[in-house]
């Protein structure tokens, strides 16, 4: 018991101290004997501890690793003190952060097609905000930049990998399940451009509860944009596989 008890707290520390999500890799670095399930189990009984003790953040799994969070329901008051948190998107960047998570790799011609406008300036905001990462080039004619979620995306929204993302016929079940169209849905959406706009800079999730997601205008949008949006520095790598939709 007392071996155990010395490994959650080693765990903790391990984690509590990592700059992003501390990755089963890294933490095995330093604790070599555990298993990746047995980093589970003891992370699973930190946060019963945790509960126990009425503590008001937890360990959560994002974005490929584990890192602390506040617990949800002290978001509001995390907000009323921080209230730089928040995240708002506009319905422009929502629905190109939405398409380059769902067919990813995908380059700006391919975004530009499926939404019928200009998405320079959309895009460049998703990446000052680092929501997305250019992943590689295209082997085609002129090799254009192929764009991809990135680490930050999944942890503002809560996800420990792509494979998590919901399937796009649960998002419509969803729809229908509320009673709302989604052609009505699109029409209450556009209202988003009379919302006060967003500040600049990018999404910060390290200081605490996960940021609210909220409409808002984007003052990329509708801004005239030429040529790709810059290159986010060390953003290139591999290709990133789409999940299924």
């Amino acid at each position: 018991m007392a071996d155990d008890d010395a490994i959650r707290t080693s765990l903790e520390a391990l984690i509590f101290a990592a700059a992003g999500p501390a990755t089963v890799a890294q933490l095995r670095r330093a604790l070599p004997r555990l298993a990746p399930a047995e980093i589970g189990e003891h992370v699973k009984q930190i946060n019963e501890e945790l509960v126990r003790d009425g503590r008001p953040y937890e360990i959560v799994e994002a974005a490929g690793g584990y890192r602390f969070r506040t617990r949800p329901e002290f978001g509001d008051l995390i907000l009323s003190a921080q209230p730089e948190r928040r995240t708002r998107l506009s319905r422009p960047a929502l629905e190109t952060v939405s398409v380059i998570a769902y067919r990813q790799p995908i380059t700006r011609a391919e975004i530009e097609e499926l939404r019928c406008v200009d998405c320079g300036a959309v895009l460049k905001s998703l990446l000052d905000r680092h929501l997305i990462r250019i992943v590689g080039r295209r082997d085609a004619p002129g090799r254009p930049v192929l764009y991809g979620t990135s680490a930050n995306f999944l942890e503002t929204f809560g996800l420990k990998s792509l494979r998590d993302l919901p399937e796009l016929r649960e998002i419509v079940d969803l729809y229908e399940e509320h009673g709302t169209p989604i052609a009505e849905a699109e029409a209450e959406e556009d209202s988003a451009d009379d919302l006060e706009p967003d500040e600049e800079g990018p999404v910060d999730v390290e200081a605490g509860a996960r940021p609210e997601i909220e409409l808002g205008a984007d003052p990329a949008d509708g801004a005239a944009a030429g040529g790709d949006p810059r290159v986010e520095e060390g953003g290139g790598g591999e290709e990133a596989e789409a999940p299924k939709a």
